[in-house]
């Protein structure tokens, strides 16, 4: 079988023509505009299915590079950290509280489902982990820190399962977060508090034509440049106490930025910011889709596949129902239950897509942009692990 290898300039060029034809997608097709599913993963998912096809047929296999993933992510949550202000966190404090809570219970939710479930169907209840939280609420991270953790306890091949069941959490998070955010929209009839975005729009953005400010765009890279430079020390210092996602260093520089120039009264143009970061996302994203191994999913047995079916069904109504309810059953609240499908499901990237693909359709959400990258990138890693040990533990 021919393979044609592409390097990292060569696979965002195809993740940039997969973006373009997912934007296509989105327009032309009711459904996904309707239900707002990214276009990265519309147009990456196309490409992902292609290349699963061509490989089962023996005819060729793509391999990527993809480096400039998380170059593009780690600017994005740059870019979010630049959006801490600490009047905004104020709003959002014990948001971040009780979003941390729900995702704290689905873990655990997850990992009962799964190590409960792989044992009735003759499975190592271990294995069942890979299944759950390791995988759909931790990630492609997790999983791939947390497979050999089972292997060296026994689990055969648990690395692989972990990985294959986080590529489908990514696809699902994406596929069913749109329709739990839109359909609370539409049927309580909620509106966005654009008030809360005024004062930055009103910074830099030309009144007549909408356009953004050409010194400020260059200004908001500057300040994403910085930031992710010295943001990778920070990593490095914090991950020789803890281990934590690369981007969060750049985050927290980020944040401390933004605040003491807020503090110097100095202003951080975020209309260029918020531009270039969800560029940075669509990018990442983009990226991350081509790059799924689909057959990885193909190789899991019927009954992993059962299982991962209720694991999704699980969170649809836990963030339909429980994430809505607790969170406020605002505007604020239905962003929040289409970011958890996608955090729940996948990783915080894949919420924050969500989340952009409705407030680009509904109108801004800025307190769940600042609530889902704390949780996801400062919290969520620490507390879901300690479940994962008690689980592998008693199991």
């Amino acid at each position: 079988m021919n393979v044609i290898e592409l390097d990292m300039y060569q696979a965002l060029g195809v993740a940039v023509i997969m973006l373009l034809i997912g934007r296509m997608l989105v327009g032309e097709i009711y459904f996904l505009r309707r239900f707002c599913i990214p276009a990265p993963v519309v147009g990456g998912l196309l490409f992902a299915i292609i290349h699963v096809i061509l490989r089962s047929a023996g005819i060729l296999e793509f391999s990527l590079d993809v480096t400039l993933q998380n170059v593009f992510m780690t600017a994005f949550f740059c870019s979010v950290g630049y959006m801490a202000a600490f009047d905004e966190l104020k709003k959002g404090g014990i948001g971040v509280v009780k979003f941390l809570i729900l995702a704290v219970l689905i873990g655990c939710i997850q990992d009962a489902v799964g190590g409960f479930g792989a044992g009735l169907f003759g499975l190592d209840g271990k294995l069942g982990l890979a299944m759950g939280s390791i995988a759909l609420l931790g990630g492609h991270g997790t999983a791939g820190s947390f497979g050999p953790f089972l292997e060296d306890m026994g689990v055969a091949n648990a690395t692989t399962v972990s990985v294959a069941v986080a590529t489908f959490g990514l696809i699902a998070g994406c596929v069913i977060g749109g329709p739990v955010g839109t359909s609370k929209i539409r049927k309580y009839n909620l509106r966005s508090s654009d008030s809360r975005d005024t004062e930055t729009m009103e910074v830099s953005v030309d009144p007549n034509t909408g356009a953004l400010d050409k010194d400020n765009l260059m200004d908001a890279a500057i300040y994403i440049v910085i930031g992710v430079g010295i943001g990778t020390v920070v990593s490095a210092l914090l991950n020789s106490f803890i281990t934590l996602p690369g981007y969060i260093g750049s985050m927290l520089v980020g944040a401390v930025i933004r605040n003491v120039q807020a503090a110097r009264r100095i202003e951080v143009p975020m209309p260029e910011m918020s531009a270039l970061g969800n560029i940075c996302l669509s990018m990442f994203l983009g990226l991350a889709m081509i790059n799924l191994k689909l057959w990885q999913l193909v190789r899991l047995a019927v009954p992993m596949i059962i299982i991962l079916l209720i694991q999704t069904v699980i969170v649809y109504f836990y963030a339909s129902y429980v994430v809505f309810n607790v969170m406020g059953r605002d505007y604020d609240a239905a962003n929040l239950s289409s970011a958890f499908c996608g955090f729940g499901m996948g990783a915080t990237p894949n919420a924050i897509a969500n989340m952009q693909a409705i407030t680009s359709q509904f109108g801004p959400a800025p307190v769940p942009f600042m609530i889902v990258p704390l949780v996801g990138g400062l919290f969520i890693d620490f507390f879901n692990s300690a479940v994962i040990t008690a689980f592998a533990n008693f199991l």
